[in-house]
């Protein structure tokens, strides 16, 4: 999902970061708030496409299993970041552990501990799923990382997480499948042609 980021308004006494982008929720609904390295990122509702293109990834999930037992595949559910003290993201999709209630830190946010794979559908500016996003979710050691590049018509597949990124990234195009690895909880792989043409606009 695109973002820009948003200054704090000149007060006499700041705004702390959760505070404006409680804010920005409120007056903004519909938006998507994040705290990505210590910057309050909006990004606008998504369109159509790219929901479409979320209920395509989220069958293969759930046709696996992931949705019942050990883990839930959920849309929209917070993950609180190691990266600053109040960052956080709302990832599109994620696999998460089955008791990730008992996980909560703050602000409707959970230890990225019980995150299996969390899933972002670019829209306009996808360079902050595919940078800003990389580091964030690897520095929180979340083990699997896809993203839907709708720009480019790709599905990247990141793994390995390290302190600066992901030690691998795995780029795959129409006609191909994206295999997920194991750790999930079972095998998953995602047919590229499906979802991407899911995310374009029929016209």
């Amino acid at each position: 999902m695109s973002a820009a980021a948003v200054e704090h308004p000149c007060d006499d006494e700041p705004e702390t970061l959760l505070e404006t982008a409680n804010r920005l929720i409120e007056q903004l609904p519909g938006h998507r708030v994040e705290i990505i390295g210590g910057l309050v990122t909006v990004a606008p509702p998504p369109d159509g496409p790219h929901a479409r293109a979320l209920t395509k990834l989220m069958r293969p999930f759930i046709t696996a299993g992931l949705d019942d037992g050990e883990t839930e595949v959920l849309q929209g559910i917070g993950l609180w970041l190691p990266s600053g003290p109040e960052d956080y993201v709302i990832p599109d999709l994620a696999i998460v552990d089955a008791d990730f209630d008992e996980h909560l830190i703050e602000n409707n946010c959970y230890d990225p501990a019980c995150f299996r794979l969390v899933l972002e559908v670019t829209s306009g500016n996808y360079q902050t799923d595919l940078r800003h996003k990389v580091t964030a979710y690897a520095q929180a050691e979340v083990p699997v990382y896809v993203v839907v590049d709708r720009k480019h018509g790709r599905v990247h597949v990141l793994t390995e997480p390290l302190p600066g990124g992901y030690d691998r990234h795995e780029v795959y195009a129409p006609g191909q499948e994206a295999p997920l690895p194991d750790s999930l909880g079972a095998e998953v792989a995602l047919d590229v042609d499906e979802i991407v043409r899911a995310g374009r606009p029929k016209r």
